[in-house]
This record gives structure tokens, C-alpha cells and sequence, in this order.
């Protein structure tokens, strides 16, 4: 068999094995963070959030075209995703053994087999190696672009080689053609793939030079950033840009048709691109032919962004930031809803603004022309710096950047911080941290915060693991039953180093550019990024290119290892042995340890708690949302499974664009719009933005319409002048009222006792400025006139619930606002007002109505659900709490057995979890479930006493930087000795008694 085909077949072996263990893997449902807003998007091919992802949304389309119901349609969205990335180790494999190839055979004959046994064990390992790597089997089990974007990374690498491999016949640059075609796809999926540029233009120019040479391959280097920024900046966004202002100029100046400026333009563009094709036709320019045959070809790819427009237009129910104009669209691409950072000069922390500057003017699409929106103000600062890293002036990163660094508390920052916090945190952190969990092994799946206890990286040898994370002796079982602590032992990293080392030795020029594929999907992405602390979940994610190039240098450790074995035994064996050593020290050990940790396929829960929230509201509900968990899910069951599509879903993280109220105005599903009567001028961006609060000492509280009429009102005397000219609204009061008709009350069931019901909501605005959001808020409340449920999802931050907390009411994954006060808090009452539940409609909701899935019996849990595990408890305590006040102990039972029945109580180790088993062994005692609680107690307390042993370990060679978690434990120690005090438990109050004490002398502390 010719080595082509040896090379083909064993090619597709490793697609197959990549392929079954990502569909074996596979989540069936919908997970956590983008995945269901993109499931819905592509089910439905509607708009995601910025800058997009159409060709992403397309393909999973027709990949949702296979489920049989609806109810598989996740699964075969996720599908797309599974063989992606099964084609990303095809490539993988191919690219290894081409680079293998060229250094030990760099002519056409056919190799030895010894040759042959070492190229393809190399390919081999590296690719499955990849297949098996913590980061790219998180995202191949699930519906996001990282998968596809890894596809379009691995696919032009391995394209670049093959035009090296035939530079020198005919129309061997059809295979750059394909290249630039590829990278203008990845454009709709993510623009990760771009930065494989730079690599490849040191690839071309090591090609077409005769003698390269050190200051030539920087020159191809500084050519490959350029084109990176061409197509990033020149083609996605100014090509945009041009066209908008083309628009302007038709629209506003000569009085055309919208839309008629863009069409000249993209008559100009084909014209042009014509007549250059023409030129260097006729005068034999083929570099020139080449580049602008690539750059329409990246047109063509790109082109897939008319999908974001042509659904826009159609108004889909998913329509983020509604780009159906070249100014939408535009403003869509440059991601402007996240706003700016410093990159290569900018403040500090603590710099005071001094002035502002007005940049670029912003356009909206008006009624028959486009309306200037205002102008984009940038910020002048006292003190400036190169190379900006410890910049953000929000009071939890200034305070993380003060600890991290070693601050004192009213120490300025320097320059040295900046480089300090960027090799410490944003490299050692935010990378490397990432880049060792793949290679050397990971601690657990807790989100790292800098502690020893929580997501770092460890190697499974105990004395080095020590120096960095104190004693390895004496792990909790938090540690050590968490699936996701993985032990590797260093060995896929040495191997990755062996094979850089050789590949250097070897054949310095492809090492050089596979190096340059690590760094650019790497710390290039660090320089870019500019993280600050406290990121909202791990960003290994957006490295995968980097551990893609790494797996290179893995798979060619074989050849290292190999050439050592040599000494010992013939070439043959060499190779053979090499290949099964490599592939037990890498993907084999890779495999066996995380498989546990990415095994998704019984896991339904955010599927399950999403239809939770839903069935939570009556029905008709309008359910305010605020994060993307609390919200992407939800959008799944309604907009694929059709699940309780009457209940309109609200997310105030949106709630402040004149797009979002616009469509919360329009049906959706089965739910009628929302009652804003405000006039879509009222609102509209540049209108309202931002009320600032000016007192104007009014006595008492104001009715609600009275001050909404005056804050909307156009009349100048309800406005104040700032100092800019601008006359603005604001708000006059922040003490609102809002009168209460009970029979409306009554028509609508929303209370069915008259004397529950209050005359009037009486509260205080929390905050100093109410945003358009919050207008729209207002509108819907004053209208509204109890005619539709409104909720807030629980999982909402109480500073978002407008000052209504204390007429919120618990009916199980959503707080209802009801017309009625709550219980008198006073000594005879131990609820607090944020505890106090609708029991009836909470026990029916949960008991009945909620689906708790597989949350006990699923082979894994991730961080996301485990953390809904902890917040699920406290539903049913909560319930089972205000039942006892109620004197319902036997409703309260049944809730506590329930608990004990749907969730993993027993088999949850994390700490955190500890306060919540207390609450729940309180409370089993009271209804008399008094074996079950003593049995839930002892095993607490042995957690509980693992977590302060490892923790003491710790304080005596380490800084204690777990004093939460100590505090924490103790704290649920002598709620322990108090609860088995009261409830005649005297040898277990013994024992906890005894091991309070010693804890509390160990750790310096008493009661």
C-alpha cells in the first residue's frame, strides 16, 4: 500500500475515533452560556449577539434538519460541533504527518517502513492527543463557533502545506485560492482563524525566496500582520463603513432611497476588482492577480453576513441589535455594545478624567433619511501609560489589582504594575494556567480565583505539586472526588517539548512556523484581549489554536523518542515502540482521565431548570432575566421545544437599547406584546439614554404615572439645560407610589383575598439615574393594571428588581410582584423579607410542575449545574421554611423528601455546598425526619472536617488565602453542635463539640 493511501486511511481512522468519542460525549440538550441562544438562532436562522456568526447558524440549520422532534434538535445542532472538531483532528493528523514527511523525507520517493511506522505513529499521537485535550473536547460536545473555528484554523494550516508541498507545479496556487476562500467563510463563524496569517506568510516566503534570511522573514512577518489587519479592519469593518457613508451621502445629501448609496458602492467594488483582474491579466502581474482573486474570493466567504441582514429585516424573534441597516450593521460588527479598552496606550486605574473628546459622529436609520444619534465621546486622563494593563476603575477589579500585585491601599500604580500584572495574571493566570490544564493536568473545574484551592493547574506528582499548592497529603473530597481533577503527569507536555526540541534541530524553518502558530492563537490573544480580573467564567476557550499547534510538536515526539530508542533496538522496532510509548503517555492517559469530566451525554439540566423557570409563572407572565444562563436556555424550550411560549422573556441586560424595547412591543410565540405606550421616539438611541436624579424635595411619595408623564414629557420646563447646551428630562423623585385598584386585582386573580390587598406600592428608587430600561419598566408597570403576571427570574441581582423587594414574592425559580405587604418580621418570625415564599403556588410548582431531569444520576455535573444544584436546595429550603411557619409540617416533609429524592445531596462535595446541608438539617429535624438528617449531619461534618484539615495543611507553609472557606466551615460546625444540642444528638453533638474546639484553637478563632 502506497504511502498516500496508508496516510489517507489512517487520516480517517482518526476522524472516526475523534468522532465517536465526541458523539458518545455528545450533550443532548442544550448547555449552559451561548449555546442556547445559538441552538435557537440556527434552528430558526434568527440574529445572535455581536458581531455574529451566520455561516455558523447556517450550517447547524441544516444539521437540525436530521432530528426526527424537537426535542433532538439540540442534539443535532451539537452534532455540528462533534464532527467539526472530528474534522479538525483529520486535518491534524494530515498536517503532522506532512510536517514529519518533509524533515525526514524531504524528495517523493516513497519511505522505509521504519520511516513510515514513525510518520504516521506521529500523526497518530498528536491527533488524538489533540481529540482528548481538555479545551477542545469541552467545545466538541457542545453548540458553539469555538469547533468550526477550529475546523477553518486546522483546515488553511494544513492547505499552506500542501501549496508548500507543490509550489513548484501548475496552478499550485489554487490551494492560497482555496486558503483566502476558507479564512472568508470563518469570517461568519469567528475570527480566531485569522490568525494563522502571519504563519503563512512566513511559509510563502520561505517557499518562493531562494535564501531566506533572518531580516527577510521578519519583513514576510510584518506582510502577514498587515494582511491580518487588512481583512480584519480594511474588509469586515471599512468595507462596511465605506458603504455606510456611500448611504449617508445618497440617503441624506442627494435625497435617494436607503439602501441605494450601498449598491453604488458595490458596483464600485465589482468594477473595480473587474478591471484589476483585466490589468493584470493583460499585463502579466500574476501576484497581483493572485491578491485580488483572494480578496474576492474573502469577499465571497464574507458574503455569508447577508444572512445577518436579510433575517433582520424579517424581524425573527432572536434579533440582537436588529442590523437591517449598513449603520446597524456596521455598529453590529464593530461589537459596539461591548465597548473599548486600552491595548497599547492608556490610564491606569486611578487616573481622573480631565476632559473629553468627541470622535466619530453615530447615524440611526430615521423615517426618510439617517438621524445623527450623537457623537462618540472618549475620555482624556491625567495620567497615561504605555502598554495599559491595570486600567479598569470598577471597585472589584481596582480591589483584585491592589491584592494581586501587592498594593497598598492608596499605592499608585506604575509601569512595572502593568508588566507585573501581564506576566503574572494575564500570561501565568489567564494562559498558562490553560495551556498546563491541557498538558500537565487540572485541579478541579471550579473557577480559579488565584487561591490554592480552585482551578489550577497540577501534575499528579505530589512534592512538585506541593511547592506550588501546599500539602498534596491530605486532599478533601472536594478535591479528590471531583471528577474534573486530572492527572497527566507532565507526560503530554515533555512530549511536546521533545518534539519542539527535535523539530527545531531538525528543520529550524517549520519549527519557526509552527512557533508563530502558537504565539499568534496565543499570547497574541492575551496582548489583544487586555483581560481584567474577575472574568465572568474561564476563557480556554479562546486558546484552543494554540494547544491545536502545541498537539503539532506532541505527535513529533515520537520521532525523539524514536531516535533515542534507536541506540537500542533497529529503526522498525524504534518507530513501533515509540508509537505505543507516545500513545500510552499521551492520548491514552489523556483519555482515561478526563473522560469522566466531558462525559455529557445523561445531562438535560439546563434544558430542565430552564423549563423551571418558565413553570414557575402563571400563565401569560412576563419573566425578567438578567445573565446569559438565566436566559439562553430559556430561549432554547421556547423557541425549539415550544415549551410554555406564552411567557414573554425580558433580559435587562438588553433593556437599555431602543432595539430591545422595540421588539418587546411586537408579538412573540404565543405572547402579546408588552404595554409601553411610549412612542418610539421617546426612546430611540441618543433619546433618554441616561435621567440623572435631581431633588426636588417633593413631600411624600408621587404617584407612578405622574412621574413617567413628566419624565417623557417634551416640554422644555420639564427639562433641565446642561452645561453642554443640551436639554435633557430627569427624574425629580426617587419616592414612587403606585395606586392599587382591587378589583382589578381580583378580575385578574392575580390576589383572590380583598384584604390582602394594599392601596398602593410605596417605595424608593435605588439608584441616581434611571436608564431607558428602566423607563420601559416603569411604562409596563403603570399599564400593565395586573393583567399579566411579572416576575423576576431568582437568579436576578436584587439591585436590578427597581426597589420592589419587598412586594416579591418566592413561587420557586421566580420572585411574582404582588399587591400585598409582607409578614411582620419580629422575633416570633425567623423569615427575612427576601425569604418569604407564596407557599401555595411554590409547593405546586415544585412538587408538580418543576423537572429536576437527571440532575441525581448524570455522570457529570459542570461547574454551571452544580452551582444550580446549590441554588436548587435553597428553593426547597426556603419552601420547606416558610411551611413550618405556616404550621404545614407535613407539606414540609414531603418537600424535604423531595429534595432528598431529585437532587445529588449525597454525592455533592463541593464546600460551598456546606450552608446549604446545614439549612436542610435544620429543617429535617423539625418535620421529624431525624435518621435522615443525622445521616446527612455526619456526612457534612466528615466533609466539613476534610476542607479545615486541608486548609490547616495549607496555613502552615503557605499565605492563608482561604480564609472564607475556614470561616465557613467553622461557621457550619457550630450550627452542627447547636442543631444536634437541641435535638438530643449527644454523641454526635460530642464529636462536633470536640472538633469545633480543636478547629477553633488550630485556626486562632473563638466563639
Amino acid at each position: 500500500m502506497t504511502y498516500k493511501k496508508i496516510n489517507n486511511l489512517l487520516g480517517w481512522f482518526s476522524f472516526l475515533v475523534a468522532a465517536v468519542v465526541y458523539t458518545l460525549t455528545l450533550e443532548p440538550t442544550s448547555s449552559y452560556w451561548d449555546c442556547g441562544e445559538f441552538i435557537s438562532a440556527a434552528y430558526r436562522l434568527q440574529v445572535v449577539h455581536q458581531p455574529g456568526a451566520p455561516l455558523f447558524l447556517m450550517i447547524g440549520r441544516i444539521f437540525s434538519l436530521f432530528a426526527g422532534s424537537e426535542d433532538k434538535i439540540a442534539f443535532w445542532v451539537n452534532m455540528s460541533s462533534a464532527l467539526s472538531s472530528a474534522a479538525t483532528i483529520l486535518f491534524l493528523f494530515w498536517t503532522i504527518t506532512a510536517l514529519a514527511k518533509k524533515v525526514v523525507m524531504p524528495g517523493k520517493q516513497e519511505p522505509t517502513l521504519a520511516q513510515l511506522i514513525t510518520i504516521m505513529g506521529a500523526g497518530l499521537v498528536g491527533a488524538l492527543a489533540y481529540t482528548f485535550s481538555d479545551t477542545f473536547w469541552f467545545s466538541a460536545v457542545e453548540a458553539e463557533v469555538y469547533a468550526m473555528s477550529s475546523l477553518s484554523t486546522a483546515v488553511v494550516f494544513w492547505a499552506i502545506l500542501k501549496w508548500d508541498a507543490h509550489a513548484d507545479e501548475p496552478q499550485a496556487d489554487k490551494w492560497l485560492l482555496f486558503i483566502a476562500y476558507i479564512m472568508g467563510l470563518s469570517i461568519g463563524i469567528h475570527l480566531l482563524n485569522l490568525l494563522v496569517i502571519p504563519a503563512m506568510a512566513v511559509i510563502y516566503y520561505f517557499r518562493r525566496t531562494k535564501q531566506a534570511t533572518t531580516k527577510g522573514t521578519f519583513i514576510a512577518l510584518i506582510i502577514g500582520v498587515v494582511v491580518l489587519g487588512f481583512i480584519q479592519y480594511g474588509i469586515i469593518q471599512y468595507l462596511v463603513k465605506f458603504a455606510a457613508n456611500f448611504d449617508l451621502f445618497f440617503v441624506n445629501t442627494l435625497g435617494m432611497g436607503f439602501g441605494t448609496g450601498v449598491i453604488f458602492f458595490a458596483f464600485l467594488i465589482v468594477g473595480a476588482v473587474a478591471w484589476l483582474l483585466y490589468y493584470s491579466v493583460q499585463k502579466s502581474k500574476p501576484v497581483l492577480n493572485l491578491a485580488v482573486l483572494s480578496f474576492l474570493l474573502i469577499i465571497f466567504g464574507y458574503s455569508s453576513y447577508a444572512m445577518i441582514v436579510i433575517r433582520a429585516k424579517a424581524d425573527t424573534n432572536l434579533n440582537n441589535s436588529d442590523p437591517e441597516n449598513v449603520f446597524a450593521l456596521l455598529g453590529y460588527l464593530n461589537r459596539e455594545q461591548y465597548g473599548d479598552r486600552p491595548l497599547l496606550y492608556g490610564q491606569y486605574f486611578d487616573s481622573k478624567v480631565i476632559d473629553s473628546k468627541e470622535g466619530s459622529t453615530s447615524y440611526r436609520k430615521g423615517n426618510d433619511k439617517y438621524e445623527v444619534t450623537g457623537k462618540k465621546q472618549s475620555y482624556v486622563y491625567d495620567r497615561n501609560t504605555l502598554f495599559p494593563r491595570v486600567y479598569s476603575e470598577e471597585g472589584n477589579h481596582v480591589a483584585v489589582y491592589r491584592d494581586w500585585l501587592d498594593m497598598g491601599p492608596d499605592e499608585s500604580p506604575s509601569f512595572k504594575h502593568n508588566i507585573g500584572f501581564f506576566s503574572t495574571y494575564q500570561v501565568g493566570f489567564m494562559y498558562m494556567r490553560y495551556f498546563l490544564w491541557n498538558f500537565a493536568g487540572r485541579q478541579n473545574d471550579e473557577q480559579g480565583i488565584g487561591d490554592y484551592t480552585k482551578g489550577n493547574w497540577i501534575s499528579g506528582i505530589k512534592p512538585l505539586d506541593a511547592l506550588r499548592l501546599g500539602d498534596q497529603n491530605n486532599l478533601p473530597k472536594s478535591m479528590t472526588e471531583n471528577k474534573a481533577n486530572n492527572k497527566l503527569y507532565f507526560l503530554p507536555l515533555i512530549l511536546g517539548i521533545l518534539g519542539a526540541f527535535w523539530h527545531f534541530k531538525r528543520n529550524q524553518k517549520d519549527a519557526g512556523v509552527v512557533a508563530l502558530l502558537f504565539f499568534f492563537t496565543g499570547l497574541a490573544i492575551v496582548l489583544y484581549l487586555n483581560q481584567t480580573p474577575n472574568q465572568p467564567r474561564e476563557r480556554d476557550y479562546a486558546y484552543a489554536g494554540s494547544f491545536y499547534a502545541f498537539a503539532i510538536w506532541i505527535g513529533l515526539g515520537v520521532f525523539a523518542i524514536s531516535e533515542w530508542l534507536s541506540k537500542f533496538f533497529n529503526a522498525k522496532t524504534a518507530g513501533a515502540l515509540a508509537t505505543v510509548v507516545c500513545l500510552l503517555a499521551a492520548p491514552v492517559l489523556m483519555a482515561s482521565e478526563e473522560w469522566d469530566d466531558h462525559d455529557r451525554s445523561g445531562k438535560t439540566t439546563a434544558r430542565d431548570l430552564a423549563k423551571n423557570y418558565l413553570n414557575s409563572c402563571a400563565p401569560n407572565a412576563i419573566l425578567f432575566t438578567y445573565g446569559d444562563n438565566d436566559t439562553y436556555p430559556l430561549w432554547y424550550v421556547q423557541e425549539v421545544e415550544n415549551f410554555r411560549p406564552d411567557v414573554r422573556i425580558v433580559n435587562l441586560s438588553l433593556f437599555d437599547t431602543d432595539w430591545y424595547i422595540n421588539q418587546l412591543r411586537k408579538p412573540f410565540n404565543a405572547s402579546q406584546p408588552l404595554p409601553i405606550t411610549m412612542d418610539s421616539s421617546a426612546y430611540v438611541t441618543g433619546t433618554r439614554d441616561v435621567l440623572f436624579y435631581q431633588d426636588f424635595n417633593l413631600t411624600g411619595n408621587q404617584e407612578l404615572s405622574d412621574i413617567f408623564e413628566f419624565i417623557t414629557s417634551d416640554n422644555p420646563e420639564a427639562k433641565v439645560q446642561y452645561q453642554s447646551g443640551k436639554q435633557e428630562n430627569f427624574l425629580p423623585t426617587k419616592n414612587f407610589k403606585l395606586t392599587v385598584n382591587a378589583d382589578e386585582v381580583l378580575k385578574t386573580k392575580t390576589l383572590s383575598n380583598a384584604a390582602e390587598i394594599v392601596p398602593a406600592l410605596e417605595w424608593q428608587f435605588p439608584g441616581n439615574y434611571i436608564t431607558k430600561g428602566q423607563l420601559a419598566f416603569l411604562d409596563i408597570l403603570i399599564h400593565n393594571k395586573w393583567e399579566r403576571p411579572i416576575y423576576f427570574a431568582f437568579t436576578v441581582p436584587s439591585s436590578n428588581f427597581f426597589g420592589l423587594d419587598k412586594y416579591l414574592y418566592n413561587e420557586g425559580f421566580a420572585l411574582r410582584l404582588l399587591p400585598k405587604n409582607k409578614a411582620v418580621i419580629n422575633d416570633n418570625n425567623p423569615l427575612s423579607e427576601t425569604d418569604v415564599v407564596n407557599t401555595t403556588a411554590m409547593y405546586q410548582n415544585m412538587m408538580s410542575k418543576f423537572i429536576w431531569g437527571n440532575m441525581k444520576t448524570a455522570s457529570y455535573l459542570d461547574p454551571e449545574s452544580t452551582k444550580m444544584v446549590y441554588l436548587s436546595v435553597n428553593k426547597f429550603t426556603e419552601l420547606a421554611r416558610n411551611l413550618i411557619f405556616e404550621g404545614k409540617t407535613d407539606s414540609a416533609r414531603n418537600v424535604l423528601k423531595e429534595c432528598l429524592d431529585k437532587l445529588p445531596i449525597y454525592t455533592t462535595y463541593d464546600s460551598n455546598f456546606a450552608l446549604s446541608k446545614y439549612e436542610l438539617v435544620d429543617l429535617m429535624y423539625q418535620v421529624g425526619l431525624k435518621q435522615e438528617a443525622a445521616k446527612l449531619l455526619a456526612q457534612s461534618k466528615d466533609l466539613i472536617k476534610g476542607e479545615l484539615d486541608y486548609h490547616y495543611s495549607l496555613t502552615q507553609n503557605k499565605e492563608n488565602l482561604g480564609m472564607r472557606d475556614i470561616q465557613l466551615g467553622l461557621f457550619v460546625l457550630a450550627q452542627f453542635d447547636d442543631i444536634t444540642k437541641r435535638n438530643g444528638e449527644a454523641s454526635l453533638n460530642k464529636e462536633i463539640n470536640t472538633l469545633l474546639s480543636n478547629y477553633e484553637r488550630k485556626f486562632g478563632m473563638s466563639r
